[in-house]
This record gives structure tokens, sequence and C-alpha cells, in this order.
């Protein structure tokens, strides 16, 4: 671990940004070329020769795919302008890793999707762009691959506006010749950039015949942005003109309000578009100082968190890695200052850990810094029961931020080690695989002992399994892959009685608590207490809760319930023989008693499958998805290929990818994301996790 030297640079020149899209869009290229234009690198690396900076993990490597969101810090002066540090965050592609995004974009201020000009925008570029617009991330758009056959700038930004919903603002366009592009047309500042082969840039301001050339592209762009703006409409409609600085200006308060998204374009693997993108992402995407304050909970209610240097800490942690010399908690800084040495207050652990080495991350490569401040990322060195999720703060003004919420895992293996011997590595390295990824669950089955593991996919599994043959030199067996069901209550149960008397003599147990159970149509459970009068006392309140939660951990099929509106309505306690323990376990049997009158609907995982199929196996492959109960929800034409969406239950999934192969003569291509959760179509034929 080497010292972080640098010179300083203000906070409202700081972008911290992640690069998002589908897989295979091109962000790990991107995010390559951007370091490299950068100087943070000095020769650049591909995907396909496993040699990027980014995917430094050897699966990575192997597999031409990102699996854990990386972290890297460059610097970027503009031409003319001043320098400007960047925290750039590339993250997967794929459904199965989609945990990264997440937590990315929980953190990030903002975010460029990539989005190839071949395939346009892609089932994971429609879920990355919906994920950033929920947690309020500005977005910028970079249209990659703009030197393939078939590449269509103006078909990617229609796509935008038709799929997404999104107000694209055309700020560049491509300089085509042949095939090939060659350079970019800068709407804004009026002037046009060419590379060469080495992609080495060049510029010059529009001659007048280039000025007419693009003239009704600028004031396409103008018009666009104006509608938006009052600023820049005054200037539109008093017919005054518009010069670069008023564009620029209404263009960033225009991004950072979410109303619009500048859009470049480019060819990442051919050095074009780099340094123009690398312009407008420090012209457009917000400083930690233009986002709004995060909501924080205190004992005394919520408050607004503003990132303030000089106020106390309140900071999150994202992500947790295990190196060879121990793991590293991954923070976001949202006010406050973080030094080594300080001692703050974990969520998590609800105690006072002193911070021993601080550092900034270039992927696998750390650098000790000193501290750090409001709108940093860092990494905190050395806390081995770290856990994804946890505030950071001030000992003595403690917080709670939102956390970051995981999707529900949808499929499960069992695992056991090779060698008995193994078994305690087996442990160890699963605990710290679910350490660092919140949506891989580690469990028991209950009837058999056997390890259970839970993912997004075959694909996460597979990374994991992988991981701990590599990482922890467990070999391991999987068994056959499992669904998790879950299960939602089929009707309001009303009124049923839980209770515990348990009084022969000497100290006892007696609770009685009335509750009832009402599905809520929703993917969350609910818990209200509408008791008076001190029914149940306060002190035991706490219990109650724990214990309905505790019993629709498992409902009557066996699997876990959701969708539960928990309503307690009375309930009677003993002077002497009434405890937490007691009403705990009266809650419990409350629920379980309402469930068993209510009846359970099994609800199974439904996948969205995304197929880009060859126009003669289309019927075959149409033919193949309805037999395993798919519903056809999109069919597009794209003249030699047709792009299908459907909608299937994962039970009916095994070997699909197989099949697929064998439809299509190895021509198809597939991918598949969790979608929602739906009533079974059938029961399983055995107990699933």
């Amino acid at each position: 671990m080497s010292t972080a030297r640098e010179t300083r640079i203000p906070v409202d020149r700081w972008r911290n940004l992640g690069i998002i899209a589908h897989v295979d869009a091109g962000k790990t290229t991107l995010t390559e070329r951007l370091l490299y234009k950068t100087g943070t690198i000095h020769r650049t690396g591909e995907v396909h020769d496993g040699a990027t900076t980014t995917d430094h993990m050897e699966l990575e490597r192997e597999r031409g795919i990102t699996i854990g969101a990386a972290a890297v810090r460059a610097n970027w002066t503009p031409e003319g302008g001043q320098p400007h540090r960047l925290t750039l965050i590339d993250t997967p592609g794929h459904i199965d890793f989609a945990i990264e995004v997440e937590r990315s974009l929980r953190v990030l201020d903002g975010a460029v999707t990539v989005f190839s000009g071949v395939a346009g925008v892609q089932p994971q570029s429609e879920t990355v762009w919906h994920q950033a617009r929920r947690h309020g991330v500005p977005l910028m758009a970079f249209v990659n691959k703009m030197d393939r056959p078939g590449a269509d700038f103006d078909a990617v930004v229609a796509q935008m506006r038709d799929k997404l919903g999104a107000n694209p603002w055309v700020v560049a366009r491509p300089v085509i010749e042949g095939e090939h592009i060659t350079g970019l047309v800068d709407l804004v500042a009026e002037r046009t950039w060419l590379f060469d082969e080495a992609g080495q840039p060049s510029t010059h301001a529009w001659t007048d015949a280039e000025r007419a050339a693009h003239a009704e592209a600028r004031a396409e762009l103008v018009a666009a942005v104006a509608d938006r703006d009052e600023a820049l409409a005054e200037l539109w409609l008093a017919e005054q003109p518009v010069d670069a600085v008023a564009l620029a200006a209404a263009l960033r308060r225009g991004t950072l309000a979410g109303i619009g998204s500048p859009v470049l374009p480019g060819s990442a693997f051919r050095n074009v578009g780099i340094e123009p993108l690398l312009d407008a992402l420090v012209a457009y995407l917000p400083s930690p100082l233009d986002r709004p304050a995060v909501v924080a909970h205190t004992d005394d209610g919520d408050t607004a968190v503003a990132p303030d240097a000089g106020a106390p800490l309140a900071a999150l942690v994202f992500k947790v890695v295990n190196q060879a010399h121990g793991p590293l908690a991954f923070v976001r800084l949202y006010a406050g200052r973080l030094s080594v040495g300080d001692a703050v207050w974990r969520s998590g652990t609800d105690r006072v850990q002193r911070v021993g080495r601080l550092a900034v991350v270039r992927a696998e490569d750390t650098e000790a810094v000193e501290s750090a401040e409001a709108g940093d990322i860092v990494a905190i060195a050395g806390w081995k029961d770290v856990a994804t999720g946890e505030t950071l703060s001030d000992a003595h003004r403690r917080v709670r931020l939102e956390t970051i919420q995981a999707q529900p895992a949808v499929l499960s293996w069992r695992l056991s080690p090779e060698r008995s011997a193994d078994l305690l590595k087996l442990g160890n390295g699963l605990a710290r695989l679910a350490q660092e990824d919140p949506s891989f669950r580690v469990g028991t089955d209950p009837d058999t002992g056997e390890t259970l593991v839970w993912g997004m996919g075959e694909l996460h599994l597979e990374v994991m399994v992988e991981r701990l043959r590599r990482e922890w030199g467990v070999q391991v067996r999987t068994g056959s892959p499992r669904v998790a069901y879950q299960e939602t209550p089929a009707s309001a149960s009303g009124a049923v009685e839980g209770k515990l008397a348990k009084q022969t003599g000497g100290s006892g147990q007696f609770a009685r608590v009335v509750l009832s159970v009402t599905p809520n149509g929703g993917e969350a459970n609910t818990f209200e207490d509408r008791t008076t009068g001190g029914v149940i006392p306060k002190a035991f309140q706490a219990a109650v809760e724990k214990g309905a939660a505790s019993a629709l951990l498992e409902g009557p099929r066996g699997y876990p319930v959701v969708g539960a509106s928990v309503v307690v309505l009375d309930g009677q306690a003993h002077a002497v023989d009434s405890n937490e323990a007691a009403f705990h376990r009266a809650a419990q049997i409350a629920v379980r008693s309402a469930l068993e009158t209510t009846g359970t609907v099994l609800l199974e995982p439904v996948m969205r499958v995304s197929v880009s199929a060859p126009g003669p196996a289309v019927g075959d492959v149409l033919g193949d998805l309805q037999r395993r109960g798919g519903q056809i929800v999109n069919l597009v034409d794209r003249q030699e290929r047709t792009e299908i969406e459907a909608d299937v239950p994962l039970a009916q999934l095994d070997g699909y990818s197989t099949a697929l192969r064998s439809l299509s003569q190895g021509r198809a291509s597939a991918t598949v994301a969790f979608h929602a959760y739906r009533p079974a179509t059938q029961e399983p034929s055995r107990r699933s996790a």
C-alpha cells in the first residue's frame, strides 16, 4: 500500500460516476480508454485479452465479463479549463450481478450509460437506466461501437425515447467516412473533432460551410433544451444568439435536474470520442455539492444530511471485498470527515470502532490516505466483521442511513465439500462470499442438514463456486438447482388468538396475543400494533413483532411468507408470569394459526427471457418458450434477426441455454433476468429452497 500524493482539487470539481450498461456494450473497454486518456494508466488492455484494469479478478479475465464493480480514481483537465477529479466505477452488465449496480448507484453522483450502436437499447440497458432513475442519479449516454457495420446512432437515440421514456439531448453527432466513425461534430461548442488511426484527436472551429450544414441539428438541440429551461428559452424566444456557454449551462442544469440526458457517439475500441466524453462528463454531471441531501434516521426522527465537511460524520459502507491482506470496506462519505485513528459508531454492530487504515483504490491497487471528507469514496482496511449497508457516524451523534436492498435470490444449489476435511474451509469461504455479496445467501436444509446457497441465477452461483475453488482451495460438489418459492396469504384471517399459559407453580409463562393476517399485494411484510390501554405492555411489544416476523419465515407450505400485513388487535399479560419469550411465542402461534386459516398462495419466480434469434430459428424458439409456460411479451423483427422477450417460470428453464443452442445451431443468444414473483402454475414436485 503506497501513499497517495495529489494536488488538492476542490470538491465542486469532483465527479463520482458509474459506467453502466447491458452486458457486452463495451463498459469495461470504455473505462480502460478513459483511464488511459487521463494518464492514470500508460497502456490499454483489452477485455478479450484479459488485461483490463478494472476486470482484475482472474475469473473476470477468463470469462471476459465484469463480475464485481471496480473503483478507480483519475484526473482530467478540459482544454482551457480547471483540473477535475474523477472516481469511476465500472459495473457488471449481467443481471446476475445486479447488486453491484444497485449499490454503486446508491453512492454515485452521476452515471454514463453505454449503448451499443448496433444492438441499441437492450433489456439490461433498460434495467440499469431505471435503477439509476429510481436513485435520482443524473445520466448521460455514450453510443459505443459506432465503428461496427450496422451501427445507427439516430436509431439508438430513438430507442432511448421509445423504450426508456428518456429525453435524449444529442450534444454531438458522428462523422462517418465509409462505414467507420472518424470524428464527432460538437453541437454545443460549434467545432469538429477528428481522430487519426491511433485515436489521437484534433479539433477545429466550424467553417461557414460546416455551420450551415449543422445549423438544423444545433437548432434542434437548443429548442429541446430551451423547452425545459427558462433562461435559455428567453434567449431562444428573443431570437438572440445562443453561445456555447449559455447552452452548456442550460444542459448542465437540465442534466442535474434529471430533465434530460446528453448523448454522444464514439468507439471506445478505436479511441474515438473519449476526450469529448471526458469534457462532457465534467461539464454536465454533478459534483457531490450538487446532489440533494440524503435522509438519515435518528432516535429523535429523520434528519437531512447535506454534503458538508464541517458537519458530523455520516457515511455508508456500500461494498466489502476480501483481499489477501484482509477485507476492504468501501465507504461513501455524505457529511463530515473521516481520519485514521478516528473512533466511529457502526450501525451494524452498534459499537464504536477505530479506523486503522484508509485508502483510495485503483481497481486491485490501494494508496494510503490519512483522511477523507464529504463527497469522498474511500476504503477502510482491516474491519473483519463489516457488512454492506452499515452506517458510520459520529460516536456522539449517531445516525442511520438507508441501507442497501438486494433483490430476492431465485435459485438455490446444494453444496458439499469433496473432502470432509474441507468442511471448515467451505464454511469460512461461504461466510466471506456472503459478506461481500448481499444477494448471495447461505443456509441449511432443515430436512437433510445439507448446505444450501441462494443466488440470482446459474452464472451467479457458478462464479461463487469457482471462487470457493480458487480463493479458498475447496473442491465442492453441487446438487440439482432448486427454485426459491414464496408464499402469500390467500385471504384475510380475521381475529386469531395465540396463547401461551404454563402456570404450574413458581415462575410461569403467560402471554395472549390476538391478531389478524391480511394479504397486502406487495412484496414486503408489514406490522401494526392497534392495541390500546396497555393490554400488551410496552416492554413486550417488540417481542410480539419479532415473534410474528419469525413465524413468517416459513409458511404452511414450507416457504417464506411475503406480502402479509400483521395487525395486533388485543392481548393480555400477567403481572408475574409474562415475559418477552412468552409474547414472542404467543405471536408465533397466532400468526401460524392465522396462515392455516387463510391458506397461502404459492409464488414462483418468473424470469424475463430476452432472445436474439436468426430468422429461420424463430418458430422453434417461440415454440420452445411456450412449451415452458412462457408468455411472449415482445417480438421485434430486425431484418436478419428477431428480438423475442418472454416471461417464463424459472422452474421451467432448466437446461434452456443448451436447448437454445440446439434449436438455433448455436446462432441464438439469450439473457435471463428476474422479473417478478407470480402465482405458481403448478406445485413443485418436491420441496425447493
